[in-house]
C-alpha cells in the first residue's frame, strides 16, 4: 500500500509538471456534459446518434515462433472478428434519446443509448445490439448530483470521454488491455480443449458499469472542481452484478478555464450532442480550459473455472488536458494491480490448435499481476479544417515476473479532416513495438526464451482510416 500511494504522488507531481503541455481530445467536464441537462432548457426528448465506418489494414505477418509458430498472429488481425489482416467495418452505430422530465420535473434528466455497430460489444454474449447507457440523473440536492443506471465510470480521460469526439481510431496500449475490461469464466492456465477455449463470456465493459454515482462540480474564482464517488456491480454491462462484490470509483478534477475565442472563429467542427457544446466544442471553444484528474478503481473479479475464486482488481491514474488556442495536448499515467488482461497463448488466435495439436490457444488472465501504462498526446491545428496528432503511449504488463513481463509501444501519427460540426475523417499510422525486456534472466529454457521473442518480433505496423457522421 505504502509502495502505491508514493507511486500516486510522484506521478501526480509529474502530471502537474506536464500541464502546460497536455489535453486530450479537448479539455472538457465529461460527468456535466454525459450525466446533467441545462436545468429550464433542456427538451424533454432529444434523440441523436453516429456512425463510424473505418478500415484498418497490417502486413499480416504469421507468428514467427512458438507452438503457433507460421499460424496468424491476433494482434495483426483486424478487430473485431480477427479473421482477417484487413478490412472494412461499421464499428460504432448508436442512437439514444436524452432530456429532462419537464414539465414533471426538470430536474430529472435521463439518458439512452444503443449499439448497433460490429464491435467487442455487440459480437460477445450472443444478439447484434446491446444497451451501451441508461441512466437518470437527480439533480435535487444542492452539492450532489444522484445518476443511477448504466454509464461510463468516472476515470481515465481516454475512456470517461465521449468516443465521437475520440482524437484517434485505436485506443493506447493501457486503455485497451488495462481498462477496456474483458470478463472470463476462467484464467486460461489449463491447456485448451475443442470443450473449452477460455473466451470472453458477454460484451466489453466499454468503460461503463451498473450502480450509483454521487457527484456535481463548483466554481472557485476561474477553476471549475468536479468530484465523483461511484460504487458498481463491477461485472461490465448489460447484466447484473455475479458475486455480491462491488466495484468503488473516485474522481476528482481541477479545470481552469481561459476566457477567450477559438483561434479560428468562423471553424465549424465536430461537436458532442451536448448542452453547452458552444462552450465545450472540440474545435470552437469559447472557453478553453487546463485540466488536473485523478482517479481510483477497487473490486473484485470471480472466476469459476480454471483457478476458481476470487481476485482483486484495482486501477488508478492521473493526467493532465489542455485545449489553448490551436494546440490540444494530453499525459496520463496508469497503474493496475491485482486481475489483468494478458492475451492469448503464444499470441494465436483464440481456439487454434498448435503445431502439435496438443493444446488450443486460450485468452489468458493473470490474477495477481501489476502493470502501469502512460501516453503522451499532442494535436496542432493547423487549418481550419485540419488538425494534425501525434501520441507515444506503452504499456509495461505483468512487471512482477520476469519470464511474463510484456512492453508494448505504440507511436501513432494522425489527422483530422473537418467537414462541418458533425463529420469528420481520421486516418492513423501506427508504428508498433513489443518485447519481453527482462526474459533472458528469466530463468526460462533457452528456446522458450526465443519463442517469446520470435512471438513479440511478429507484430506489424498498422493504419486506420476511419469517417464520423453524427445525425
Amino acid at each position: 500500500m505504502k509502495t502505491m500511494f508514493k507511486k500516486t504522488l510522484l506521478t501526480a507531481a509529474a502530471a502537474t509538471m506536464l500541464g502546460g503541455l497536455s489535453g486530450q481530445a479537448q479539455a472538457v467536464n465529461w460527468l456535466k456534459m454525459q450525466g446533467t441537462e441545462p436545468p429550464g432548457s433542456a427538451a424533454r426528448a432529444r434523440v441523436w446518434g453516429f456512425i463510424q465506418p473505418e478500415y484498418q489494414s497490417t502486413e499480416g505477418t504469421e507468428l514467427k515462433g512458438g507452438g503457433w509458430s507460421g499460424q496468424k498472429a491476433i494482434f495483426n488481425q483486424s478487430r473485431p472478428d480477427l479473421k482477417t489482416n484487413s478490412s472494412f467495418n461499421i464499428i460504432r452505430t448508436r442512437i439514444g434519446a436524452r432530456g429532462t422530465g419537464f414539465p414533471l420535473d426538470s430536474k430529472v434528466n435521463y439518458f439512452f443509448l444503443a449499439e448497433f455497430g460490429n464491435n467487442g460489444i455487440t459480437r460477445q454474449g450472443g444478439g447484434s445490439v446491446k444497451l451501451t447507457d441508461a441512466s437518470v440523473t437527480l439533480n435535487h440536492i444542492k452539492g450532489m448530483r444522484v445518476r443511477v443506471g448504466m454509464f461510463k465510470t468516472p476515470g481515465s480521460e481516454e475512456g470517461l470521454q465521449a468516443i465521437h469526439v475520440f482524437d484517434y481510431i485505436n485506443f493506447t496500449n493501457g486503455a485497451n488491455q488495462l481498462l477496456l475490461e474483458r470478463f472470463f469464466d476462467g484464467d486460461g492456465s489449463q491447456d485448451g480443449t475443442t470443450d473449452y477455449v477460455n473466451k470472453p463470456n458477454g460484451p466489453v465493459s466499454a468503460f461503463r458499469d451498473v450502480g450509483i454515482q454521487l457527484f456535481d462540480w463548483f466554481y472557485t474564482g476561474n477553476w471549475e472542481h468536479t468530484y465523483a464517488v461511484m460504487v458498481g456491480n463491477g461485472n461490465g454491462i448489460t447484466r447484473g452484478d455475479n458475486d455480491d462484490n462491488r466495484e468503488l470509483y473516485v474522481y476528482w478534477a481541477s479545470e481552469l478555464m481561459f476566457p477567450g475565442t477559438s483561434p479560428f472563429p468562423s471553424a465549424s467542427h465536430v461537436a458532442p450532442p451536448v448542452w453547452s457544446a458552444d462552450q465545450h466544442g472540440p474545435r470552437g471553444a469559447r472557453y478553453q480550459t487546463w485540466k488536473l484528474y485523478g482517479w481510483y478503481q477497487d473490486g473484485k473479479r470471480t472466476l469459476t473455472k480454471e483457478n476458481p475464486g476470487v481476485y482483486d482488481r484495482t486501477r488508478y491514474g492521473v493526467g493532465t488536458t489542455l485545449r489553448k488556442g490551436r494546440i490540444r495536448a494530453a499525459a496520463e499515467y496508469i497503474v493496475a494491480d491485482g486481475m489483468i488482461f494478458s492475451g492469448t497463448d503464444g499470441g494465436a488466435l483464440p481456439g487454434a490448435a498448435n503445431n502439435a495439436g496438443t493444446r488450443y490457444a486460450d485468452f489468458n488472465v493473470t490474477t495477481n499481476g501489476e502493470a502501469d501504462a502512460w501516453y503522451v498526446d499532442f494535436g496542432y491545428l493547423v487549418h481550419p479544417k485540419l488538425e494534425l496528432d501525434i501520441r507515444y503511449d506503452t504499456l509495461n504488463r505483468n512487471t512482477q515476473s520476469a519470464a511474463l513481463e510484456r512492453k508494448f509501444s505504440t507511436l501513432t501519427f494522425g489527422a483530422q479532416y473537418f467537414f462541418n460540426k458533425k463529420s469528420r475523417f481520421l486516418i492513423n499510422y501506427e508504428v508498433r513495438d513489443a518485447e519481453a525486456p527482462r526474459i533472458d534472466g528469466s530463468g526460462l529454457p533457452a528456446a522458450q526464451i526465443q519463442g517469446a521473442k520470435d512471438v513479440l518480433d511478429s507484430i506489424d505496423n498498422r493504419i486506420s482510416a476511419q469517417m464520423l457522421i453524427i445525425f
